[in-house]
C-alpha cells in the first residue's frame, strides 16, 4: 500500500478540521456584525438593570455595535433567564442576572433553565453582602438586642425581604434557624416596596442587599445592625459585620454576573470577557459600582463557573433546611 493511501484518511480529516476552523476563526474575527442584546430578568432601576446599562454603554464603544438592554421581569427572574437560555449561543445575546440565577434551581420545582447546560458564565461583575436593618423607632439597637427581644416575645415579630427565595430572605432564615427565633417572613415584590414598608414602620425589621438599604441607612431613616460578612462593607463602614460580632457561618452576598447562552464560540467569549474586563477596570465604572454598594469582582469564566456551582449548592442546603417552597 502506498504511503499516500495510508495518509489519505488523515489528510482528509485535517482538511475537514481546517474547513471548519477557518469559518469559525473568520466569524470571531468579524464579530460583532450586528447589535447585541443584554437580557435583564428584572424591572428597570434595580441592581441588575443598572449594571447591565453601565456595561451596555461601555461595550457599545468597544465593540462598535449598539448594545441594548432588554428587561424581562417576572416569575422571580425565571422569565428573563429562561428566555436567555433559549437564545442562540452566538454572542449576540447576553444575560445580566443576580444571585437569583443560583437560587432558583432549588427554589422552583421546574425552573425553565439548567444553570450548567444552558449557560456559559462570563464573569461576576460585583457582589454585595446582605444587611439586617430596622426602623429607628425599633427598640433593638444591635443584633444581640434583636435576638433577645424576639426570643422574649415569640411569634410577635416579622421580618421583610425583597422577595421569597432572594438571598436576603435566605439570610433571614439562616439567622432564624441559627438562634431558633419564632418570627415570620414577609416577602415584597422588590426592594422598592420593601423599603417603603420599612420606612413607614409597617414591618420594622428587614433584610436586603446593601445597595437597597444604603441610602436610607446613610440618611438615618433605617438603622443598620449588621452585614453578612467577616468585614464591613465599604458602602456602609459604620455598620458592623456579623463576623466581627462573633456570628460565623452566615456570610452571604448578592452578586451581579454576566452569562452567555451555551455554545458561544471560545474566541467570541474571549473577546467579550476581555472587553468587559476593560470596562470594569475603568475608574468611572468602579466608582459607579462602589456607589451602588457593590465590590468589584471581575473574575475569569472558570472562576465564575466555580462560584456559581458553589452558590447553587450552598443556597440549596439553606432552602431545603428552611423548607422554603415557591409555586
Amino acid at each position: 500500500m502506498r504511503t499516500t493511501e495510508v495518509l489519505k484518511p488523515v489528510l482528509i480529516a485535517f482538511a475537514l478540521l481546517a474547513g471548519i476552523a477557518a469559518p469559525l476563526a473568520a466569524v470571531a474575527q468579524q464579530y460583532p456584525t450586528r447589535p447585541l442584546r443584554i437580557l435583564v430578568p428584572f424591572a428597570a432601576g434595580g441592581g441588575s438593570d443598572i449594571v447591565a446599562r453601565v456595561l451596555a454603554a461601555k461595550l457599545t464603544d468597544s465593540l462598535g455595535q449598539p448594545v441594548v438592554v432588554d428587561n424581562r421581569p417576572g416569575a422571580g427572574a425565571n422569565i428573563g433567564i429562561g428566555l436567555a437560555a433559549r437564545a442562540p449561543g452566538d454572542g449576540y445575546t447576553l444575560l445580566v442576572a443576580s444571585s437569583a440565577f443560583t437560587v432558583n434551581p432549588t427554589l422552583y420545582a421546574k425552573p425553565p433553565y439548567d444553570p450548567y447546560k444552558d449557560f456559559q458564565p462570563v464573569t461576576c461583575v460585583g457582589s454585595s453582602p446582605n444587611i439586617l436593618a430596622v426602623h429607628p423607632s425599633f427598640p433593638a439597637k444591635s443584633v444581640k438586642e434583636l435576638i433577645e427581644l424576639v426570643r422574649s416575645q415569640p411569634g410577635k415579630h416579622n421580618y421583610s425581604s425583597p422577595g421569597a427565595g432572594t438571598t436576603p430572605h435566605l439570610s433571614g432564615e439562616m439567622l432564624r434557624m441559627a438562634f431558633k427565633l419564632d418570627m415570620s417572613h414577609i416577602p415584597y415584590g422588590g426592594a422598592g416596596p420593601q423599603v417603603q414598608s420599612m420606612l413607614s414602620g409597617q414591618v420594622p425589621i428587614g433584610w436586603a442587599s446593601v445597595p437597597s438599604f444604603a441610602p436610607q441607612v446613610k440618611a438615618g431613616q433605617l438603622r443598620g445592625l449588621a452585614v453578612t460578612a467577616d468585614r464591613r462593607a465599604s458602602a456602609l463602614p459604620e455598620v458592623p459585620a456579623l463576623g466581627e460580632l462573633g456570628i460565623k457561618g452566615m456570610n452571604a452576598d448578592t452578586f451581579q454576573g454576566v452569562f452567555a447562552p451555551a455554545g458561544i464560540p471560545k474566541a467570541v467569549l474571549s473577546r467579550l470577557h476581555g472587553d468587559i474586563m476593560k470596562a470594569l477596570a475603568s475608574a468611572d465604572v468602579r466608582e459607579r459600582l462602589a456607589g451602588l454598594g457593590f465590590e468589584p469582582v471581575a473574575n475569569s469564566p472558570e472562576q465564575f463557573a466555580s462560584q456559581v456551582k458553589s452558590d447553587i449548592e450552598r443556597w440549596g442546603q439553606v432552602i431545603r433546611a428552611a423548607g422554603i417552597k415557591v409555586d
